[in-house]
C-alpha cells in the first residue's frame, strides 16, 4: 500500500471514530504522494484517493499557500470535484501569508526609517495589536509632509490611510486595489493581520506564471511551424483519437496532444526530414504537454526551476531549425 494510502485511510478510520485527525501543511501532504508542488495531474491522483476514502480537505488543499495547514474531514455530498471552488483568492500568494514587519504610531520616525532602510521595504504598517489597524508610513507619506514642511517627529505624523483586504479575497479583484494603492494588508478569517501584499510581489508573482506561460506558447508556436505544410489532410486526421469526428484540414486543427501522437509515427516522422532523434523528440514533446497542462492549470508556486530550465532550453533548441530553415 502507498504511503498516502496508508496516511488516509488512517485519517478515515479516526474520523469515523471521532477523532480530529492532525493537520498537516499542504507541503507535508504533497510529500505523502512524493511530490514538492501541486501540479494538474498530481491533484486529479490527489482528489481520486481523497474521494476513495470519502475525504476532504479544509481548506481545499489546491486553494491555499502551499505552508499552510489543512484539516482532513469527511466529504460534503460523496466528495464530488464538481465542489471545489475554482476561484483564485489572494490566501495563495507568499506574501498574503508573512507576517509584515510593523511599527507603533508613537515610535520615533527615525525607527520606522530605520528598518525600511535595514529590510528595503518601501512601506511599514502602522498597527498597536495584530488585529488594530492605525494605517501605513511609507517614503511617499514621509516626503510628502516633508515637502509641505510638516512636523515629522512620530510615525503618526507621517500616517496614510491603507486598504485592508480579506484573505479570502478573488486575487483578480485584489490586483486592482494593489495596483492603484501600492499595497494592501491582507486579513486573516480570526481578523488578524496575516500578510501585507504589494505591487512589488505582485510584478515577481506574475513572472513566476507568465515566463513559463510564454515559453509553453512559444514552443507551442514553433512545433506547429516544423510540423506546417508536411502532412495531408488524411495524415493529419490521423492523429485524433478514435471517435473523435472533427474535420482535420491544418495542423492549427490539432491540439497539442495530437501534435506528439502525430510525430510518434515513425513514416509520419520521416516527412520532417529533421536530423535529431524520433524519441528522444517526442519524449520532449510528451513532457511539455504535461507542464502545458500545470501551466494552464495556475499554480501561484509557479514551475520549478528545473522545469523552467528546460522549457527554456527546449525553445532554444528549436529556434535554430527555424531560422536556418530545416523545416
Amino acid at each position: 500500500m502507498a504511503l498516502y494510502d496508508e496516511k488516509l485511510k488512517a485519517i478515515a478510520d479516526q474520523l469515523k471514530k471521532g477523532v480530529s485527525p492532525q493537520r498537516e501543511p499542504v507541503r507535508a501532504f504533497l510529500a505523502w504522494f512524493g511530490a514538492e508542488r501541486r501540479g494538474y495531474k498530481l491533484s486529479m491522483t490527489i482528489r481520486r484517493t481523497l474521494n476513495k476514502y470519502n475525504l476532504a480537505t479544509s481548506p481545499d488543499f489546491e486553494n491555499v499557500w502551499i505552508d499552510r495547514a489543512i484539516t482532513f474531514v469527511k466529504a460534503p455530498g460523496g466528495g464530488s470535484e464538481d465542489a471545489v471552488d475554482p476561484t483564485v483568492r489572494l490566501s495563495q500568494l507568499d506574501a498574503a501569508n508573512r507576517k509584515p514587519l510593523v511599527v507603533a504610531p508613537d515610535a520615533v520616525l527615525q525607527q520606522a526609517v530605520t528598518q525600511m532602510l535595514t529590510k528595503d521595504y518601501s512601506q511599514l504598517p502602522v498597527m498597536t495589536g495584530t488585529r488594530d489597524v492605525k494605517g501605513l508610513v511609507s517614503w511617499r507619506s514621509i516626503g510628502s509632509r516633508r515637502a509641505l514642511k510638516r512636523p515629522c517627529k512620530t510615525v503618526k505624523d507621517c500616517l496614510d490611510d491603507v486598504t485592508v483586504l480579506s484573505s479570502d479575497e478573488p486575487l483578480l479583484s485584489a490586483i486592482g486595489v494593489i495596483a492603484a494603492r501600492d499595497c494592501a494588508l491582507v486579513q486573516a478569517s480570526d481578523k488578524t493581520i496575516c500578510g501585507i501584499v504589494t505591487a512589488a510581489d505582485l510584478s515577481v508573482q506574475f513572472r513566476l506564471l507568465a515566463e513559463p506561460f510564454l515559453l509553453v506558447g512559444e514552443i507551442e508556436r514553433g512545433v506547429r511551424h516544423i510540423l506546417h505544410g508536411k502532412f495531408s489532410a488524411q495524415q493529419l486526421g490521423q492523429a485524433k483519437a478514435p471517435g473523435d469526428e472533427r474535420q482535420i484540414t491544418s495542423i492549427s486543427d490539432l491540439n497539442f496532444g495530437e501534435y506528439v501522437r502525430l510525430v510518434q509515427n515513425e513514416d509520419r516522422w520521416e516527412l520532417l526530414n529533421l536530423e535529431v532523434d524520433r524519441v528522444e523528440f517526442c519524449k520532449n514533446l510528451e513532457r511539455i504537454r504535461e507542464l502545458r497542462n500545470d501551466v494552464m492549470h495556475f499554480d501561484p508556486g509557479g514551475l520549478e526551476p528545473t522545469d523552467i530550465d528546460f522549457l527554456n532550453e527546449f525553445a532554444t533548441f528549436l529556434r535554430p531549425l527555424r531560422s536556418i530553415g530545416a523545416v
